[in-house]
């Protein structure tokens, strides 16, 4: 089923509630709604169960929970942060939104949270005479719920804790991203839209300019759509996902009768790129990983084999779904389509100049390419020919063996 193409409330809605206090806050809700039902819950549990439980037995498993799950928050929150930064270092500063995000991460610590919140609120319940009688049999059953949800979480925790941060596994996680960005360009190359090519028309269109400075992180083709139908006219989107502008820069090419203000609010601009409808970013962050591995102070072509793997994978997935001719569910909206010729010098100039000097990785680099220069799409194969051109002539300068040219230009395409 291909992906949606997000609407601008959805994509802040999803934005939101990625943000690691919004979990835990509704956990944290949750925790202390549970507390404070015990008092409604308590009059349905049986006098003799409640005859046999002592306050000062369920006030220790409450003391000992709540100040235990204090400590493991903290040591949880301090592990994020190391491995944030560890990711930063050793992989692409450009990671750390998906170390922040990940979801396991995010959970466990809910979980920790909303354990010491409960605890905490039902050691005040109780230890003030608030709750008692049979209201503790209800705080002992959710004391035990609470547990086995903390267990369960740390095992989780302690088997992400082995990969968190970890170069493989950050490598990993932005693959994923950059997959879920290229389903929906490849389900949708014109995000619904018209494809906008040099023949389009412009007579009569005038730019709306944007207000703002910073990189464009979404836009809403229906919002611009209906903008367009309203003003009875066309509308040229010339700023794409990815794309930096400037104040006073072109957004869109639109008649003189459009709301210019409806249209900038149909962009999303901001300080950093994200991984969200932006699959060249995606790819930019994964040839950093390898970048970093082929400079001086790292020197690991290991690394940058993998990426190279995962870029053609990525690549040649993309290929291999993209529409030749998509539905337009906008027709009065015109989006330029995805240069997978583009994303194919991302994702491999820049690791064919760091790692010139380096033959085991050009010759990794050269069978990659001769199999994008064999897919059936002629701007990818085209790319990647002048990508393999360009790689060859910077190993010339690097490599001294005339062997090792000669294992290039055999893995060449």
């Amino acid at each position: 089923m291909p992906l949606p193409v997000l609407t601008k409330p959805i994509y802040k809605l999803r934005q939101f509630s990625r943000r690691l206090w919004v979990r835990m806050t509704l956990i944290a809700i949750l925790a202390l709604v549970a507390a404070a039902s015990s008092t409604w819950l308590g009059r349905f549990v049986p006098e003799e169960f409640a005859d046999r439980l002592e306050d000062e037995a369920v006030l220790r498993i409450l003391e000992i929970l709540a100040s235990s799950m204090l400590a493991v928050t903290t040591f949880s929150l301090s592990v994020m942060v190391a491995a944030r930064q560890w990711a930063s270092s050793q992989s692409t500063p450009r990671a750390h939104h998906l170390v922040l995000e990940d979801n396991v991460t995010q959970n466990v610590l809910a979980t920790f949270l909303g354990a010491f919140i409960f605890a905490l609120t039902a050691f005040i319940l109780v230890s003030t005479g608030v709750q008692t009688g049979r209201d503790l049999v209800v705080i002992l059953g959710f004391t035990a719920l609470v547990i086995a949800l903390v267990v369960i979480a740390i095992l989780r925790w302690i088997d992400h804790l082995t990969n968190l941060g970890g170069v493989s596994e950050t490598a990993e996680q932005i693959e994923d991203a950059a997959r879920d960005a290229l389903q929906l360009f490849a389900a949708h190359p014109c995000l619904g839209a018209n494809p906008l090519t040099d023949e389009t028309p412009r007579d009569g269109l005038e730019p709306v300019r944007s207000a703002e400075t910073g990189y464009v992180l979404h836009l809403d083709p229906a919002e611009l759509d209906c903008c367009a139908e309203t003003a009875g006219t066309r509308i040229l989107v010339t700023a794409m996902v990815g794309d930096f502008v400037t104040e006073g820069d072109t957004l869109v090419l639109a008649g003189k009768a459009s709301p210019a203000e409806a249209i900038r609010g149909a962009f999303v601009i901001g300080r950093t790129r994200t991984f969200d409808q932006d699959p060249a970013f995606g790819i930019t962050a994964l040839s950093e990983i390898a970048q970093r591995a082929l400079s001086p102070g790292t020197n690991d072509p290991g690394t940058a084999i993998e990426v190279i793997g995962r870029l053609l994978r990525l690549l040649l997935q993309i290929s291999e779904k993209s529409e030749e001719d998509p539905a337009v569910d906008y027709p009065n909206l015109f989006v330029p389509r995805l240069s997978l010729g583009a994303l194919c010098n991302e994702a491999f100039s820049a690791i064919a100049r760091d790692g010139a000097d380096k033959i085991e990785v050009h010759v990794t680099l050269q069978k990659a390419l001769s199999r994008l220069a064999a897919a059936d799409h002629p701007d990818l194969a085209g790319a990647a020919k002048a990508c393999s051109a360009r790689a060859l002539a910077l190993a010339e300068t690097a490599q001294p063996l005339d062997s090792d040219m000669a294992r290039l230009r055999d893995a060449a395409p």
